[in-house]
């Protein structure tokens, strides 16, 4: 969240980044809790100071007469003292509410937008294929591979489930390694995480737990929820935690199984494996100074162009728009790959662009919901900065290499990168009675 006094000194600001996100919140209603806040506050310690005066006044009481003038005070002392903490109470708590309803502060050159259509397209690396052939999407090529069933998917747990199977198994599993190797050679801690959390994580973090809007799938009577990211996860690892500052930035890698309701998600990008209930992440996440987080921020997603271009798919970086960057981020570029298989309406036949990564620097934004610090030279604490990427969503990497590798013949040829984790070179399609 947005520190109170910041709200209060930069009103006129945070109400427009507040319509340029396309955001409900009342920044006004912030400011009016935050100084009704501090009055009550000073009159708490008043009425303390004013008990605290009343008890030594009542140890010098030479008569009784004196003595029970005092106690008389000093009852309406701590009868007034609890109605102030009621009332401060109340106040702080519907404050805690609002003030988290305000999203964090745009970076200056984040394009100003509603949506997706308004991102900026910031590089280009790669060139899309030219098939001499129709290009098949990652639906038909996973079937006829025999490597992805989305029929028993269903027929078991429902839409947007499905299995791997065949090679299509240590395809998945060959993306992770390769991706925590790149990793773990640039100094991120590998982690595989808990695939639940607690309300109280989620919220720091920045996510909705209930409601209409949550994209979140709650445990029922158990405080918890299901993850949809291992940022959660490693987020919350140093809630309500001094970290010491030689020790910034850290650099943490999770591995997590990611579960999303996806409520709403149709469309035509939707089918297949770009939007489902449950797939498998590797996600980057950096705790910082805050005169590091733009720099690392930049390593991020240089770290996640690597990791695409180790795999030799074409994709493109893009600024991601303010209405876009969700409440806790002040940046994010998203990372998009060709998508050949993808059906274009304005241009038939000719593939699309469709996110794979993407990567947030969130300041101070979720470090003070979870409070998180450090200690700087004066001994003061400040809070970190933290920042998260995805290395690789496994089952859009799959669409993205099953879609660009595509042979003619129906196989699919592997990037060079992942043939010694995979084992094998080319996935060939299988016969109706299962052989090669």
């Amino acid at each position: 969240m947005l520190d109170y006094r910041f709200i209060l000194e930069h009103l006129s600001e945070v109400k427009q980044n507040i319509a340029h996100r396309y955001m409900k919140a009342d920044a006004d209603k912030v400011v009016a809790l935050f100084n009704q806040r501090t009055e009550l506050t000073k009159a708490l310690q008043s009425l303390q100071q004013q008990r605290n005066a009343n008890t030594a006044a009542m140890k010098r009481a030479r008569d009784a007469v004196e003595r029970n003038s005092l106690m008389e005070e000093g009852k309406k002392l701590k009868d007034g003292i609890a109605a102030v903490e009621k009332k401060l109470a109340q106040v702080e708590m519907d404050l805690d509410t609002e003030g988290r309803r305000i999203p964090n502060m745009a970076h200056p050159e984040a394009p100003v937008g509603k949506e997706d259509k308004d991102n900026l397209e910031v590089k280009r690396v790669g060139v899309p294929r030219t098939f001499d052939f129709e290009p098949a999407d990652h639906v038909k090529l996973g079937q006829d591979l025999d490597i992805i069933d989305f029929d028993a998917g269903t027929k078991v747990s429902g839409t947007k489930f499905y299995y791997l199977k065949n090679e299509g198994v240590f395809l998945e599993l060959g993306l992770i390694r390769y991706a925590l190797d790149i990793l773990q050679k640039k100094g991120f801690t590998p982690y595989i995480t808990p695939d639940i959390a607690k309300e109280e994580i989620l919220e720091g973090i920045g996510f909705n737990p209930r409601g209409a809007e949550s994209n979140v799938y709650t445990l029922e009577e158990e405080g918890t929820c299901l993850v949809g990211t291992a940022e959660i996860t490693l987020g919350g690892y140093y809630a309500n935690t001094i970290l010491p500052k030689e020790q910034l930035p850290l650099r943490m890698a999770g591995l997590s199984h990611c579960f999303r309701r996806e409520a709403g998600a149709a469309g035509q990008f939707s089918k297949g494996l770009y939007r489902v209930h449950q797939f498998t992440k590797v996600e980057m996440f950096l705790y910082c100074l805050p005169e590091a987080s733009d720099r690392l921020h930049l390593e991020l997603r240089s770290v996640e162009e690597e990791i695409f271009s180790g795999l030799e798919i074409p994709f493109r970086v893009v600024d991601t728009c303010t209405g876009d960057l969700g409440a806790p981020a002040y940046r994010k570029w998203d990372l998009e790959a060709w998508m050949p298989g993808r059906v274009n309406p304005a241009s038939p036949g000719s593939g699309e662009w469709g996110e794979v990564t993407s990567t947030s620097n969130c300041t101070d934004y979720q470090a003070r919901r979870l409070n998180i610090r450090y200690k700087d030279e004066t001994g003061k604490n400040r809070f970190v900065h933290m920042l998260n990427g995805t290395a690789l969503a496994v089952s859009r990497a799959i669409i993205a290499v099953l879609e660009n590798f595509q042979q003619a013949d129906g196989s699919v040829r592997l990037p060079k990168a992942l043939v010694p984790y995979c084992g094998f070179e080319v996935i060939s399609p299988r016969s109706k009675s299962g052989s090669k």
